[in-house]
């Protein structure tokens, strides 16, 4: 049972079966919870079925078996549109903005996706800004001509138009400079201070990923395998040499 508590109530997802067998991932021993104001984060080997599990969280693709509870209500069935105007808000691997739009457009189509006033969208803009001030100065500019770090925040910024309450984030730092991949991680951490902003991280860069979140999960082979505190995981010798220490073993 996957159990996502992104609020007080608990948001359960029951045993899920994985979609795409070609995979030949087992989702069906996942247990996963996150509470209100955590960063949590899943790890683990590339193959290994975080990004699966988390795209199945949005609905797409849907869970062949199991149960998707998010504030009480289960969503395992519901349309990824509908998942999105209850304040689920994905920034998926690989960025996929829009190329051929302005910056301005890109992140307009975020706040598009939920039910928002205009003074929503200008907190949000500023909010942004705030965060990433290089967007502001791109504006104008089309998101394919940004470079790598850049198309990053743009993809959280969009992401964060929604005004979530649950932000789902896959693989921030992929491809990124270790200085892009800073800012990137601290306005995660800013956002879950500050606003107390209730985050899943699926992110190959354990070592960055489990000094960020309160809890963290590892997976192998579509389970889990390990749980713990971010601190308690960096600790464990088999993290360490699979993870923190050029090892092979996940």
């Amino acid at each position: 049972m996957t159990a996502v508590r992104s609020c007080d109530d608990p948001t359960r997802i029951a045993p899920a079966r994985d979609p795409w067998p070609a995979r030949r991932l087992r989702q069906d021993r996942v247990d996963l919870d996150i509470n209100a104001g955590e960063i949590v984060a899943l790890i683990g080997a590339n193959g290994a079925g975080k990004s699966t599990l988390m795209m199945t969280i949005f609905g797409k693709p849907r869970a062949r078996a199991g149960q998707i509870l998010f504030d009480g209500r289960d969503i395992t069935a519901v349309p990824t549109h509908q998942i999105a105007r209850l304040r689920i808000a994905q920034s998926p691997e690989g960025r996929r903005i829009f190329p051929r739009m302005s910056v301005a457009e890109n992140l307009q189509m975020g706040a598009d996706a939920t039910e928002c006033t205009e003074a929503d969208r200008a907190s949000g803009l500023e909010r942004i800004f705030t965060l990433f001030p290089r967007l502001k100065e791109r504006m104008a500019q089309r998101g394919g001509t940004l470079s790598g770090g850049e198309q990053q925040m743009l993809a959280i910024g969009r992401a964060l138009m929604s005004r979530p309450r649950l932000l789902m984030l896959d693989e921030p730092s992929l491809g990124l400079a270790p200085l892009i991949t800073r800012q990137i991680f601290d306005a995660i951490r800013t956002l879950n201070r500050q606003d107390g902003l209730t985050v899943l991280i699926v992110e190959q860069n354990a070592n960055h990923a489990l000094r960020l979140a309160h809890r963290g999960y590892v997976m192998v082979n579509g389970l889990i395998t390990l749980a713990g505190t971010g601190n308690e995981l960096l600790q464990r010798p088999e993290i360490r040499a699979a993870y923190l220490e050029g090892g092979r073993r996940a």
